[in-house]
């Protein structure tokens, strides 16, 4: 699939610097950041999800503790 995106100068700057100091098409790098941002929201909702379910279990043991 081809997508084309918009840049601003500083942000194709970035690209290009980051393209270069690593050696991969610029592409890549933006496969590469759309993956990890993925990834990061994936794990915010997930560590939202485990401190949710920490707080009620806290509140099942304060409620119903012997």
């Amino acid at each position: 699939m081809v997508t084309t995106v918009r840049l601003d100068s500083e942000l194709e700057a970035i690209l290009n610097s980051l393209s270069k100091q690593f050696e991969k098409k610029r592409g890549e790098i933006i496969r590469e950041a759309i993956s990890f941002y993925a990834k990061a929201i994936e794990n915010r909702k997930k560590n939202r999800l485990h401190q949710a379910i920490e707080k009620t279990t806290e509140k099942d043991y304060e409620e119903y503790k012997l």
